[in-house]
């Protein structure tokens, strides 16, 4: 049994659609084969936008209309026939969606209102995919993820129940596997009640992960539009090269750290398991791509890797003593509380400092909590650089030419703050 998780950029257009059946065709079995597919292209974006606007009690009409025109243009494309049940249905999930939308409040809680809205790009995605390889002779039942990963309610990143999400898995699929492909969404869970969760931004790995953990596939392949996982990405570094074989923990690490290949808690439930995931280009499906599995090299390529819209928050006590084991304390259960998570921390006699994603609204929030304590200053609009198994000349590299406002390296790895 396997696992194959197309991403938003392998369901984009038409001729997407196309290849992706091609792809299962010729790389897939008919049987014992579960899909795991997020929403199209951008749409994710798309509706955090029309989201946004809803929210705020703007008009999201033209935005939305927006959003459904290119699916609407895709379905025609796929589907020339005005009667095919596809159109009826993609019609009632944007029926749906309008009615949740026009049902949002200023007042409401903002991050579960979110993964109610954006949750319909997988659900779109995953129905036209199912209809698709209807027509295309690949039988298959579309199932609803959020019915069987199930969740506590951490609105856009969800925790799973594991032992709950397996049996559910265990207890329906299996047979259908036998019988024909399964086709599911990506990103989505579901709470005991009914509600609909988030796995976090490009969650749809993690959710092939926990599909395949629960199965006991005997692999996992994301497909995605590179040729396998690169040492740093190729629109910053030009002399790029693909990893043939890398162990569970580098690309952990790698994922941590920032590489967006591969989503940080995709790796563990599979290695737990030891269940290989290969990386593979849906361009070049027949190219070798990347096995990611319980392996050990003694020297492997350094690796790069940036974050941008980084923040640096700096921490000091108001009376110039020193940052106890008490101070930190209050630091960290403040970042916790606020679901701030640090790329970087270090710290000196009197100030203790971390980088973070800038997320404006929580950086506002932290420096209202703790502000009677300590004296907060940061700076936004910043990189954080990450070269794993570094060497001299890459962090020559990196450092030309930047503006550092720190720097940190351990044996194997070395980072730094820059503008």
């Amino acid at each position: 049994m396997k696992v194959f998780k197309f991403g938003g950029a392998s369901v984009k257009s038409a001729a997407a659609f196309r290849n992706l059946a091609d792809i299962i065709c010729t790389h897939g079995d008919r049987q014992q084969l579960l899909i795991v597919v997020s929403a199209m292209g951008k749409t994710t974006n798309a509706l955090e936008q029309v989201y946004e606007l809803a929210y705020k009690g703007q008009d999201f009409t033209a935005a939305l209309q927006q959003n459904w025109t290119y699916h609407q243009e895709i379905i025609t494309a796929l589907f020339p026939d005005q009667q095919h049940p596809v159109h009826a249905r993609a019609a009632q999930l944007l029926s749906l969606l309008e009615r949740q939308l026009a049902g949002l409040k200023a007042l409401d809680n903002y991050d579960k209102g979110y993964d109610q809205v954006i949750s319909y790009g997988e659900l779109f995605s995953s129905t036209i995919l199912h209809h698709f390889l209807q027509e295309q002779g690949l039988n298959n039942t579309w199932v609803d993820s959020r019915k069987y990963i199930q969740t506590d309610n951490t609105w856009r990143e969800a925790r799973i129940d594991w032992a709950w999400s397996e049996r559910l898995i265990r207890r329906d699929l299996p047979a259908l596997l036998q019988e024909q492909l399964v086709v599911t969404q990506g990103f989505l869970g579901g709470t005991n009640n009914g509600l609909t969760t988030t796995l976090g931004r490009e969650g749809s790995d993690f959710s092939a992960a926990i599909f395949a953990y629960c199965l006991d596939a005997t692999a996992l392949c994301i497909w995605k539009d590179v040729a396998g996982l690169l040492n740093a990405d190729p629109k910053h570094f030009p002399d790029t090269v693909r990893y043939p074989e890398i162990s569970y923990q580098e690309t952990v690490e790698m994922a941590y750290y920032g590489a967006s290949v591969i989503h940080p808690k995709t790796i563990k439930p599979l290695a737990n398991k030891l269940i290989p995931l290969y990386v593979k280009s849906f361009l070049q499906p027949a190219a070798p791509g990347t096995k990611i599995c319980d392996c050990h090299f003694e020297k492997i390529a350094p690796a790069y890797i940036i974050k941008e819209n980084q923040c640096l928050v700096s921490f000091s006590v108001k009376d110039f003593t020193f940052i106890s084991e008490k101070n930190l304390g209050t630091i960290f259960n403040a970042l916790s509380e606020l679901r701030i998570k640090i790329n970087l921390m270090q710290n000196s006699a009197i100030s203790f400092s971390i980088c973070t994603d800038y997320h404006p609204e929580r950086l506002e929030r932290l420096i209202h909590t703790l502000e009677d304590q300590f004296l907060i200053h940061y700076n936004t609009n910043l990189q954080l650089f990450t070269i794993k198994n570094y060497d001299a000349s890459g962090i020559d590299k990196i450092v030309r030419d930047k503006e550092v406002l720190l720097e940190q390296r351990t044996r194997t790895t070395f980072q730094l703050v820059c503008r």
